[in-house]
């Protein structure tokens, strides 16, 4: 099994949407085809990947750097004990002559094309990714369904309290019980009643989870959390810049809460930094490191491997990103659930179209590779023209 070429295409992820930190006006993303000379069922075999939103298109990066790595090395060296390309030699071969530390863009070019790797393999042996994980790394156990929340509660020009309610209202209908809403991008009493007026539709606190996008300094993390406390929500998300881990660690003595964060950490180096020094808790909080923007799955896999040495289980983590790859990992390698986007960032945020969401819960489908191939608008618009 050889690669014989891959293909990069950055395209528009442009909307009005804004969080606390970003609007997305001028968003991009990376998309990647790998392309081998495999044939299964009677089909040549091609891996796709792309980034996850919140990070720019890496195009630049992977035709400088790491593209021509793979094309320069010798494929002989790639095949795993299967006879197939293996993903963890070729993540190695990509990072040769990088130095250690600042981790930023390059680990979401090597993610991104990490990802369809993945892809790759799990169609080279004609089984779900999330099979082909199960078996390699835990013990053959899969879920067979997995726990999603809806993230959106982005702000939107014009967008009021009434708009904000009939979003919530529309994630609800959808199947999903728990929805995670913005805050941040406004000052905290009208946070505040947007908090409350989203507490209106889904009636518990425990299930709304509030994003501030690394925001806040310490005096405003402190006064959100005190604002929040008497909701009970289902997270308090990212209050301050992802590697102040003072922030982190101050609210964890005054918020009883749980608390998430970890999307915009880009190693298992920076994660296991949060888990020492960010006073986070194993028995409520939860870690959101994101496969495609950190190296890839496996990054991903080593990260795992230092959160159970440090006494953490898979089962607090749910990785951001919203779609199928990270979905495909959490079924497999037995995570705490996946985050969705019903919504926003199409067509690359959601699941396979027959995918449907039953008391917050999907089933995978059984179909080779990630199954990009059965989610028809990312197919038919972006995909299958690669």
């Amino acid at each position: 099994m050889k690669i014989i070429d891959i293909v990069e295409k950055t395209v528009s992820l442009k909307s009005d949407i804004r969080n606390a930190y970003v609007d997305f006006s001028q968003m991009t993303c990376s998309v990647v085809a790998i392309k081998t000379d495999f044939i299964k069922d009677g089909k040549q075999v091609i891996g796709y990947g792309f980034n996850s939103n919140g990070r720019y298109g890496q195009g630049a990066l992977m035709r400088d750097r790491f593209i021509p790595r793979i094309e320069a090395a010798n494929q002989k060296d790639w095949i795993g004990a299967d006879g197939f390309l293996d993903p963890l030699k070729i993540n190695q071969a990509m990072r040769v002559n990088e130095k250690p530390g600042g981790h930023g863009e390059r680990s979401v070019a090597i993610g991104t094309i990490d990802m369809a790797l993945w892809d790759a393999l799990a169609k080279a042996h004609g089984v779900p990714l999330w099979h082909l994980l199960a078996e390699r790394y835990n013990n053959g156990k899969s879920d067979k369904r997995v726990f999603v929340y809806a993230a959106g509660g982005y702000y939107y020009p014009g967008k009021g309290l009434e708009a904000l309610k009939q979003e919530m209202r529309g994630y609800l209908n959808l199947g999903y019980d728990i929805v995670k809403m913005k805050i941040g991008g406004e000052d905290i009493d009208a946070d505040k009643a947007r908090i409350e007026a989203v507490l209106e539709v889904v009636g518990d606190g425990q299930r709304l989870a509030v994003d501030a996008n690394g925001r806040f300094d310490l005096k405003t993390a402190i006064a959100y959390a005190e604002m929040i406390k008497p909701y009970d929500l289902f997270w308090y998300e990212e209050a301050g810049d992802p590697l102040d881990y003072q922030i982190q660690s101050v609210l964890s003595e005054i918020y009883p809460g749980a608390m998430a964060t970890g999307e915009n950490l880009f190693s298992v180096q920076d994660a296991r930094n949060l888990i020492r020094y960010a006073g986070m808790r194993s028995d409520r909080d939860w870690l959101q490191f994101d496969p495609p923007l950190s190296y890839g799955l496996v990054e991903y896999l080593d990260t795992l491997k230092m959160l159970e040495d440090h006494g953490w289980s898979a089962r607090r983590c749910i990785p951001h990103g919203g779609h199928q790859f990270a979905l495909n990992i959490a079924a497999g390698l037995g995570l705490g659930g996946n985050e969705s986007y019903p919504g926003v960032f199409q067509p690359f945020g959601g699941f396979a179209d027959n995918t449907e969401v039953k008391s917050g819960q999907i089933t995978l489908p059984d179909v080779p590779g990630v199954g990009f191939e059965l989610k028809s608008n990312l197919w038919n618009e972006i995909l299958k023209e690669l």
